[in-house]
């Protein structure tokens, strides 16, 4: 079953957050927009579970249902967390009704594919999943702060910045050296906090965004490794505990 379940989230994070269009999440409100996105839903679990099935239809069909209540809700990062844990119990759900969803598709034999695709997923969770959190989180400060965080600062710059500090910390827990971790909390602070330690209201936005950042970062991380402990060793890591 963790197979098939690390595949199926493997699917999730591919069909939410790296081939879900602008179009796709503009026209949510409408039956295209939710019909493109469920298909994309689907066909990503079929490739990736490598067969094709009624579980697969029904989860594409429930992922249409949510996503449809959930543009009935008005925005923000509690709704955006119950939608996400919403699909996330519907994957668990499909893993508990079949189990060897992954066992009986084109790609069981390659034991070394579930792990890699776990790996994979965390780290999409944690960058790309983590950049829509700490946005959503940190929307209230910036309406308050418009002028002053988009002050001489490059277009795109802090999306980027947040992306790669969580994709280090991401590697550096999976890697077996989380105390690392800490010489990068030390080398932003440096950085970033000496300019705008005479801001009040600023120093307060950079540190709830940079905190927030990071235990993002690490929950994703841990999370994965404890993923990884119930599956076949991939080779490229420290042993999972």
């Amino acid at each position: 079953m963790t197979e098939t379940l690390a595949a199926l989230f493997f699917a999730h994070v591919l069909a939410d957050f790296v081939f879900q269009t602008g179009w796709m999440v503009a026209n949510k409100r409408r039956m295209a927009g939710l019909a493109a996105h469920s298909t994309v839903v689907l066909v990503t679990a079929v490739v990736v579970t490598g067969g094709l099935g009624w579980g697969l239809l029904w989860l594409s069909a429930s992922h249409l249902v949510i996503d449809a209540v959930k543009t009935r809700i008005r925005g923000g990062l509690g709704p955006f967390l119950l939608d996400q844990a919403a699909h996330l119990g519907t994957i668990l759900a499909l893993a508990l009704w079949q189990p060897r969803l992954w066992a009986e598709g084109l790609w069981a034999g390659y034991d070394f594919l579930p792990p890699l695709m776990l790996v994979t997923a965390g780290a999409l969770m944690a960058t790309r999943a983590g950049g829509f959190v700490i946005g959503l989180l940190m929307e209230p400060f910036a309406a308050k702060l418009p002028d002053k965080i988009n002050a001489e600062s490059l277009p795109g710059a802090g999306r980027a910045i947040g992306q790669l500090e969580r994709g280090l910390i991401f590697a550096l827990v999976l890697l077996g050296q989380p105390g690392a971790v800490g010489f990068l909390i030390a080398a932003k602070s440096i950085l970033r906090f000496g300019a705008i330690k005479d801001d009040r209201a600023l120093s307060e936005y950079v540190i709830i965004g940079t905190l927030a950042s990071f235990g993002w970062a690490l929950i994703a991380a841990y999370a994965t490794l404890a993923g990884l402990s119930h599956l076949a060793p991939l080779g490229i890591l420290p042993v999972a505990p």
